[in-house]
């Protein structure tokens, strides 16, 4: 920040610089002096007067001089020189340089003649810096760099023009440049190492001025990086002007030897020394850089975050301005139309319902098929879409972004109907804060829905969603407990649309029959003797399997012997199992949410009944008549209730098969039981990723609820 530039010296009295070495004359570059002493005569030269230059358009024009004026690069007649773009050059610096003309012409002119007189290169250095002891500290380099570009682009002007061009040629001559010219293999290793020290002086210089431009609102000059970098920057800048001397005394000690003067070993040396020195105050510099830069990212984040919360705590007319934080702080249009695969920008979601599909790489492809297939089936036909869906991909910036994964996002991408970030990078790490810390995301997807203002009506509806599907719409809070208080416990929101014909069943007044569990054994007996008291009752029973959660090898295993040995129905299709287990996670989810428990809510409790079957290691089963008429039971109960049929069967004739199952099962409920319900959910303070140890990929994490008193 420039109120640290123009202060610096008085802060920098009792800094110690880091030990150096001195260029003598007569090219006897180095010698050793006392650092606290030179730190002292350096900033003995730094007065400044408060006028503030911008450096970096100047530098750029150095540095273009500089990379020019190569020495290898001699112009022949065939030559074609490379076109100059004149508006490029001067636009920027044009006003800058008349003020500055003179100046650097001046340093220009001692520098030459100090190097021509062979005086102390330490001593020279002071000289030029007390000449610019009214700039900054970055002026101060800037300018001396513009000097030795004048002389040196002269030079090197010369050297490359007088094959073709008479007055190149006569001033060559007067510089005995044609001698010098025809022993270039000589002087290779020096020219390799002049070339060397000037890209460590640029370096140096560019990360000097990237300190002055740091944005002062997020970083001051106290901040412990800062600090340490501002107390090394006049030993950079000494340490720069001071190679800017050795390489302006290498061309004048070329001027007039001609071919007599051969570059000694102990001269290179010395060169690539002091481009080592320079080098390693450049590695310095950019070390604490990038500590800045962090420090600046870290409050940049934080006042992002802070202006997320303040957005969404605020009243707004319409969605932009909540979108273009959450979506498009970077890009003007960060989104790809799910349906074009045309980039867009937020302005297409103004004033909609916008639902943000918050998930990371690894969703599940099942997951993925079912909520395309709502999306579909609501858009179907429709011009004007009732909502808007929005993925917006989280993954882990600390971890790099591979072929693999951008492979995965584009794949993921081109499956969704619907809108999704143009790249997961353009996702704010404020914005990934928020989701995290306030919407709660972890692993498990989110769908958050804003209204036509941008107000959250719902943090998470896919619960709402997986239920009911689009008759959620617009999936607020307020629809989600309105559609609980229409609902009951029935076959029909068991099942649901994931099998038509079971539906069919049920209205036609059949018996059906749901089981599940994956011990092949138990399905074997279950199946077997369940169809043996269907004969025996005269009552025909469709029995279906719908597996565990999470259907795995064991479930595939166990459908192959139902489907070989003709044991019962079953779902053929892996995403009807899985969406028959969500549903019933998500009534579990959207009760727990809306503070339901068994004790008052019924469903509530049947919910919790399915699930704990699912998460014991026994087969478990549902006979339903018709819509609301079902009995329930798992395990050596049920099987050993069927197994006493004719115990009971005369109670059939007169009740019915399920009321007199009902009945006959009584007996079998003890209060020894072992009740396990696992669920996915929040794990408390584990917050580190756990990954398998297995296939690496990062592990679901669920709660175990269990009660066992047998």
């Amino acid at each position: 920040p420039p109120r640290a530039w123009s202060s610096l010296s008085s802060a920098m009295a009792s800094t110690t610089a880091a030990k150096t070495h001195m260029i003598k004359a007569d090219r006897h570059l180095f010698s050793s002096s006392d650092d606290s002493v030179v730190m002292k005569q350096i900033l003995a030269t730094h007065s400044p007067d408060g006028r503030d230059i911008n450096t970096r358009p100047l530098l750029r024009l150095v540095e273009d001089v500089l990379q020019r004026a190569t020495p290898t690069v001699i112009v022949t007649p065939q030559a074609q020189l490379e076109p100059v773009d004149d508006k490029a050059h001067h636009v920027e610096v044009g006003g800058m340089l008349e003020a500055l003309a003179y100046t650097i012409h001046r340093i220009s002119c001692e520098i030459t003649c100090k190097c021509s007189g062979g005086g102390d290169a330490h001593g020279t250095t002071l000289v030029l810096l007390n000449s610019l002891a009214n700039y900054t500290w970055d002026a101060k380099v800037v300018i001396a760099l513009a000097a030795f570009a004048v002389s040196y682009g002269e030079f090197w002007l010369t050297a490359q023009l007088h094959t073709i061009n008479p007055l190149a040629k006569s001033v060559a001559l007067l510089k005995q440049l044609p001698d010098i010219l025809e022993h270039t293999d000589a002087l290779k290793p020096r020219f390799d190492t002049i070339n060397n020290l000037i890209k460590a002086m640029l370096d140096v210089t560019k990360c000097i001025i990237q300190f002055k431009e740091l944005p002062s609102e997020y970083i001051s000059p106290d901040t412990p990086a800062m600090a340490m970098a501002l107390a090394h920057v006049p030993t950079a800048v000494y340490w720069t002007i001071r190679s800017v001397v050795a390489c302006a005394s290498q061309i004048v000690s070329l001027i007039g030897l001609g071919h007599e003067y051969i570059s000694s070993t102990s001269e290179v040396w010395e060169l690539s020394s002091l481009a080592h020195k320079v080098g390693s105050i450049h590695g310095h510099l950019t070390k604490q850089l990038d500590l800045c830069n962090r420090h600046i990212g870290e409050k940049k984040h934080i006042e992002a975050y802070q202006n997320l919360v303040r957005l969404f705590e605020t009243v707004h007319i319409d969605n932009l301005k909540i979108l273009r934080a959450l979506i498009s702080s970077r890009d003007d249009l960060p989104l790809i139309d799910g349906s074009t695969k045309r980039r867009v920008s937020v302005d297409v979601l103004r004033r909609k319902i916008v639902m943000l599909f918050i998930s990371d790489l690894d969703i599940i492809n099942e997951e993925l098929f079912v909520l395309v297939q709502i999306y579909n089936d609501t858009h179907h036909g429709k011009v004007d879409r009732n909502y808007e869906v929005v993925w917006l991909p989280v993954t882990d910036r600390h971890v790099p972004w591979t072929a693999a994964k951008d492979e995965t996002y584009n794949r993921l991408a081109s499956n969704m109907p619907w809108y999704s970030l143009h790249h997961p990078s353009l996702l704010d790490p404020a914005v990934i804060k928020y989701t995290r810390d306030v919407w709660n995301f972890d692993k498990k997807p989110l769908l958050v829905v804003l209204d036509p203002q941008g107000k959250v009506v719902c943090p998470n509806a896919l619960h709402m969603v997986w239920i009911w599907g689009s008759q959620a719409f617009p999936f607020t809070s307020n629809r989600e407990e309105a559609l609980w208080k229409e609902e009951v416990w029935r076959v029909e929101f068991l099942v649901d649309e994931i099998d038509p014909v079971m539906l069919g069943w049920v209205k036609e007044g059949r018996h059906v029959c749901l089981y599940g569990g994956e011990k092949i054994e138990w399905i074997r007996e279950f199946t077997n003797v369940m169809r043996r008291v269907s004969q025996e009752a005269k009552i025909p029973i469709e029995m279906v399997y719908v597996g565990k959660s999470n259907p795995k090898e064991r479930v595939k295993k166990a459908i192959n012997v139902i489907a070989t040995e003709k044991l019962s129905g079953y779902w053929q299709d892996p995403v009807m199992v899985w969406f028959f287990w969500v549903r019933l996670e998500s009534m579990w989810h959207s009760k727990m949410h809306s503070g339901r428990t068994i004790e008052n809510d019924p469903i509530m409790r049947e919910v919790m009944t399915m699930l704990s079957f699912d998460g014991s290691d026994d087969g478990w089963a549902v006979i339903s008549h018709g819509s609301m008429d079902m009995v329930k039971s798992h395990g050596r109960k049920i099987i050993d209730c069927l197994l006493q049929f004719d115990s009971w069967k005369g109670s059939v004739q007169e009740q019915g098969f399920v009321p007199a199952l009902t009945g006959a099962l009584e007996p079998y409920h003890t209060h020894e039981h072992c009740t396990r319900l696992i669920l996915p959910g929040d794990t408390g303070r584990i917050t580190e990723q756990v990954v398998c140890a297995e296939c690496n990929r990062p592990m679901e994490k669920f709660v175990l609820y269990r009660c066992c008193n047998d």
